[in-house]
């Protein structure tokens, strides 16, 4: 199956299609020329629906040449056994499902960079990176699904902090935490890496042809934190100084806003290790398949003026 270029004649479903990553994929595909079949509980943007409870059911991929597997349970709960189950119910025995069902399709399953373990230096992060120590139950489950998807023979991407249009998590996230103007960050700036939801819509049209494998997937260079943050802040019209304070402090604040929280907690030992540390992630395994990322948080933030 050759997927550069047009999608002409080739019928991809994609799982998670009303979602933000889903979404993308499918408006791509359709672009491209693809026949999209969305799957899962709501309709996608484009394409026929199929209806898909990930925690319950197989899904029904008759007909189709290609599976871009974005449906996931998403967020950043507080810790405890029934947010753990939750996500589990889709994000591992959601990707059996998929996987079983799939039978000798190509499956692009979309991973995350979450599974890496945060305790190993991330200044460079490949692929073989240990995928243990995770800091949520989102990170674990994700990092059992990976697993599963690259035991069964499917193309694993592992994006970082997928931002765009329709971004409901990294950047609302972001601008909820401005406080008497000043948004306080664990540290000093760090290098990190960021992906544009394009790049990963992109990734995952073209990925059918890789290597069964791991890949990583981000934009094209690192941001500067403070500086990309900066520029969201402005992209947004929130005028806010940018102060930093000891991780330790932040990791503190973290761990006791998990203990006394009954759903998502306003911080997180995840959300600190992700801002206080270097991640960036290393590219050269997608770039040797000949895939380059083309959008910028710059051409995104441009959108917003």
């Amino acid at each position: 199956m050759r997927l550069r270029g047009s999608l002409a004649g080739v019928r991809v479903a994609v799982t998670g299609a009303s979602g933000f990553c889903g979404g993308q994929v499918a408006r791509t595909a359709a672009a491209r020329g693809a026949e999209v079949v969305c799957v899962g509980r709501r309709p996608g943007p484009v394409g026929t629906h199929r209806f898909w409870d990930a925690a319950r059911a197989e899904p029904d991929l008759s007909g189709t040449d290609l599976v871009v597997h974005c449906a996931a349970a998403v967020g950043d709960p507080s810790p405890g056994p029934a947010a753990e189950a939750a996500m589990r119910a889709v994000n591992v025995d959601g990707t059996a499902r998929l996987l079983r069902a799939a039978g000798g399709r190509p499956v692009v399953w979309v991973g995350s960079a979450s599974v890496y373990d945060p305790r190993r230096d991330r200044s460079l992060v490949r692929e073989d990176h240990p995928r243990t120590g995770q800091l949520g139950a989102y990170g674990r489950t994700k990092a059992t699904g990976d697993a599963l998807a690259l035991a069964a023979g499917a193309v694993v991407l592992r994006p970082r902090a997928v931002y765009g249009p329709g971004d409901t998590q990294l950047l609302p996230r972001l601008l909820s935490r401005v406080r008497a103007g000043t948004l306080l960050l664990p540290g000093p700036d760090v290098p990190l890496s960021l992906t544009a939801v394009e790049n990963l819509a992109d990734a995952c049209l073209t990925a059918a042809d890789w290597a069964p494998g791991a890949y990583n997937i981000a934009d094209a260079r690192p941001y500067s934190r403070d500086t990309a943050v900066g520029a969201v802040l402005r992209a947004h019209g929130v005028r806010a100084r940018i102060r930093h304070i000891p991780p330790a402090l932040a990791l503190a604040a973290a761990r006791i806003a998990e203990t006394v929280s009954r759903g998502e907690p306003p911080l997180s030992r995840y959300a600190v290790d992700q801002l206080a540390h270097p991640v960036v992630l290393d590219l050269t395994l997608a770039h040797a398949r000949g895939w380059s990322p083309t959008h910028t948080l710059t051409d995104y933030l441009a959108t917003l003026r």
